[in-house]
Formats: structure tokens, sequence, C-alpha cells
């Protein structure tokens, strides 16, 4: 499992918006599996979950990105898992870590 948590000084669609963007174009493989869209108490909140395959680890991984925010700021939680072969262990990482990267360093522009 990798983790990623950021602040924006963005509106929560402008947010919700570019991480589909990238996360889509980061890899051919990428799919959208699943999304929720609601507002509770005046918060906005953005659910999505990814998918892709990792070559680095011969499977799928995926990653869970939630945000929170209305329009002046967005909070972000992304969370990645599946990318280990073993039954007990967590032998590899590496497709998680890629996965979330592809996130992070478009992010960090």
């Amino acid at each position: 499992m990798a983790k990623y948590e950021r602040s924006f000084n963005l509106p929560l669609r402008t947010v919700v918006r570019k991480v589909e963007e990238v996360v889509l174009q980061g890899s051919m493989s990428a799919s959208l599996e699943a999304s929720s869209d609601f507002t509770f108490h005046g918060v906005g909140c953005a659910v999505r979950v990814f998918e892709r395959y990792s070559w680095l680890g011969s499977n799928r991984v995926s990653m869970n990105v939630t945000m929170i925010g209305d329009d002046h700021a967005t909070r972000l939680v992304a969370v990645t898992s599946g990318g280990s072969q073993a039954v007990f262990f967590k032998v590899n990482t590496w497709g998680e870590e890629s996965f979330l990267e592809t996130l992070t360093n478009a992010l960090s522009e």
C-alpha cells in the first residue's frame, strides 16, 4: 500500500477533473472502476476508484482517491493497493508506488 495526502487552494470540481485526466491518460490500461459524488452539510465529497495493470508486478493494482472540499479548497487522499503476489506477506509494492506516482508527479507541478 502506498498513500499520498495533499491540500489544494482550488475548487473541488477542478481537482476532480485534474485527477481523472492525469490517471486515465497516465496509463493505457488505467480505467475508472467506480465513482461517487455527494454533498453533506455544504461540503462536497468525490470518490474515484481506478485500476490498472502493473507490468512490474504482473498483476492489477487499484487506487482510491477521495477528495473533500468546496469552491475554495480541497483535501485529497490517494491510497493504492493490490500490487503483491504473495499469500502471507507483501513481497513487492512497485506497481502500487508506480501507480501513485502517476498522480503525485502531475499534482506536484
